[in-house]
């Protein structure tokens, strides 16, 4: 399972506000809530970023 911080430094290369930013948005696949903390499976991020990270609402990025 993925962390906000293994997501933004080791696949985005961005700031771990922005990928908070990218979930409330619903920029980005939906997390599992543990308590507070947010992960994901590593499956599920690789495979939206093979896609071209569409928006996870289905709406036009």
């Amino acid at each position: 399972m993925l962390s906000v911080d293994d997501i933004a430094k080791g696949f985005l290369g961005c700031s771990p506000r922005h990928v908070r930013r990218l979930v409330d948005s619903g920029a980005m696949p939906k997390p599992i809530r543990l308590g507070s903390l947010l992960r994901w499976p590593r499956g599920q991020i690789e495979q939206w970023i093979q896609e071209g990270c569409p928006n996870s609402r289905g709406g036009q990025r």
